[in-house]
């Protein structure tokens, strides 16, 4: 089971809201609208998709991580490597 599971309608439903923001991106592109009101835009899709990102990011190491860790050995080790791996990919974006 998914560290995430307990949660799943409302990152659901956290990224249906992404979506429209997404589409109203396109409409807004579609319609000329004025740049820096699509950059507006942007910036908060972009926030919304941190958030989420984090928000998953805490879930996996409180229960993925926490319960590899529990019984340690190489299992613990590839845990830990891969959540230091999705941290750097999200420092980097």
């Amino acid at each position: 089971m998914a560290g995430y599971t307990a949660d799943r309608q409302e990152h659901l439903r956290r990224l249906r809201r992404i979506e429209g923001q997404i589409r109203g991106l396109q409409r807004m592109v579609e319609e000329d609208k004025y740049c820096i009101d699509i950059l507006t835009q942007v910036s908060a899709a972009d926030h919304a998709l941190r958030s989420f990102a984090l928000s998953l990011l805490e879930q996996h190491m409180a229960h993925c991580v926490a319960d590899a860790a529990a019984k340690g050995g190489a299992e613990a080790d590839a845990k830990i490597k891969e959540a230091s791996d999705a941290i750097a990919r999200l420092v980097r974006s």
